[in-house]
């Protein structure tokens, strides 16, 4: 995924083409400063150790007297919390009248510790970690710092949605609602393949220097850009806003705006190979309909049949085992649907009443 484009690529509710529409207005809410929970060493699902480990958040609106309003929602691949800004405020998508947000950066993603900020274990002598990981942390920013006992929803989309559901599944009794849109509780071989066709590119370029970066990465992130341009959508969205003779300008502005160091490097990576490694169910010896059993959540899944990032199937079969509320977004966007299609409205319905939503599938009002 772009970092360069995380607004335009993961306009969740808030349409960036001409043809798209929604309820709310992109404009960000006051408040949500960037703030940081110090753990010192963070002790990783495998044994590992992170150092001088912080996590990254902002929080926005008002907690309630009895302390049952509020709501999390952690960051996307290469996301920042900043990013989720624009559709927090009074009548927005979260609306902070209402809710008591906290907006959590993600493990590596730059803000929070990551290999490209941990000066004790920097680049690629930064640990691997997992979403499950990034769900321990945030846990511990809950009870420990902000002294949460109890959310409302916790809310993600792609690898915050993989969040959401390792929330629902780890900790079932915390939280009223959960809502994953574009995420997975399970990587499939098609995902795998994605996310390392993307860290294979990285390091194929000379100045990774097995690990030990010697310059800007440009030729391996261009590549690695491609593959994401490619998976990121579907073969007849690419036909349809692509000409053949506009291919070479389309590919052009890939490769000029795919730059990072080998921070930005390290830090994809690592991101990248925490999906991967998502399992849930095995995490916990089970199928997945059996570590669906453990949700008490509602829930609200939201995929896209055309998505080739998370493939739905996962997803779909979690749905199922625990009769969730699931959303199909009917879009050649395939995983940038959320581009194409409004969901804004039904999110916000569902966190106020999840009865108030029923599955159904959403139409991408460009394509009939």
């Amino acid at each position: 995924m772009k970092n360069k484009c995380r607004i335009a690529v993961y306009v969740l509710f808030v349409c960036v083409t001409c043809r798209c529409t929604s309820a709310y207005a992109q404009v960000p809410s006051e408040g949500g400063i960037q703030q940081f929970a110090e753990f010192g060493d963070f002790k990783l699902h495998d044994g590992g150790v992170i150092h001088d480990f912080r996590l990254g958040y902002r929080t926005l609106g008002k907690l309630n007297s009895g302390k049952s309003n509020a709501v999390l929602w952690p960051t996307w691949i290469g996301g920042k919390s900043q990013d989720l800004l624009p559709f927090t405020g009074p009548g927005n998508v979260v609306d902070t009248n209402n809710y008591f947000v906290v907006l959590v950066d993600a493990i590596g993603n730059g803000v929070s510790s990551s290999p490209s900020n941990n000066k004790r274990q920097s680049l690629m002598k930064y640990p691997k970690f997992t979403i499950r990981d990034m769900v321990e942390a945030e846990h511990r920013l809950c009870a420990d710092v902000l002294h949460l006992l109890h959310l409302h929803a916790v809310l993600g989309i792609s690898m915050g949605g993989m969040q959401a559901f390792e929330w629902v599944v780890t900790y079932p009794d915390f939280m009223d609602i959960g809502i994953s849109m574009s995420g997975s509780p399970q990587s499939t071989s098609f995902d795998k393949l994605n996310w390392t066709a993307q860290i294979d590119a990285i390091e194929l370029d000379p100045a990774w220097n097995n690990g030990n970066p010697t310059g800007p990465l440009g030729r391996g992130f261009a590549l690695s850009e491609e593959i994401g341009s490619m998976n990121g959508t579907s073969p007849s969205y690419r036909v349809a806003y692509t000409s053949p003779k506009d291919f070479d300008v389309f590919v052009a502005e890939i490769r000029k705006n795919a730059k990072g160091d080998g921070g930005t490097a390290c830090d994809q990576i690592r991101q990248r190979q925490a999906i991967i490694a998502l399992d849930i169910p095995a995490e916990l010896g089970l199928t997945i309909e059996q570590a669906a059993k453990r949700v008490r959540a509602k829930l609200l899944i939201v995929v896209s049949t055309q998505d080739h990032v998370v493939n739905p199937r996962p997803a779909l079969e979690f749905a199922a085992a625990v009769n969730a509320t699931v959303v199909n977004l009917n879009s050649p966007c395939g995983h940038q649907s959320f581009t194409c299609i409004s969901l804004g409205p039904t999110v916000a319905s569902f966190l106020a009443d999840p009865a108030s939503v029923h599955s159904e599938t959403l139409q991408d009002p460009g394509y009939r």
